[in-house]
């Protein structure tokens, strides 16, 4: 009886997920950049996401890293089909050898399929001091009652 009590009030405050992703990153700006990034995200609850990825990379034939921190809201964090949109906000960095590192402010918005399943796809445009275009898979882990 007091499991399920406890369950109900867990499930009443939303979805607690963790999300590990990886794919190519793009951003078009005084220095154009391309690389793989990797990320990783928090869903404490409800449809608010804190996401950090690093990107390994090529600015102008020199190795490179680009480093972003973003808070991002999911419209439908629950799906298990179809798309669901979210957008975001937050900093980033991007740094090489041969250039001083510069930092902006990063606006998102992006599609990933299905919130509400354990993998699936994704693809976020926004700007972060020129344009940047994001790929890639998310493999998210839900709690156990998440069935």
């Amino acid at each position: 009886m007091l499991v399920a009590v406890l369950a109900r009030a867990l499930t009443a405050q939303g979805l607690s997920v963790t999300e590990l992703d990886v794919g190519p990153l793009a951003a078009w700006a005084r220095y154009d950049f391309y690389g793989l990034a990797t990320g990783v995200a928090l869903r404490p609850s409800g449809q608010g996401r804190i996401a950090v990825a690093g990107a390994g990379g090529a600015v102008d034939g020199e190795a490179a890293l680009r480093l972003e921190a973003t808070a991002q809201f999911l419209v439908i964090p629950g799906a298990r089909s179809g798309v669901s949109p979210y957008a975001g906000i937050g900093v980033a960095y991007m740094g090489s050898r041969g250039r001083r590192g510069v930092g902006a402010l990063v606006t998102l918005v992006g599609v990933e399929a299905a919130a509400g399943r354990r993998r699936g796809w994704f693809g976020e445009l926004g700007f972060a001091g020129g344009l940047r275009v994001r790929l890639g898979m998310r493999w998210r882990r839900f709690p156990p009652w998440w069935s």
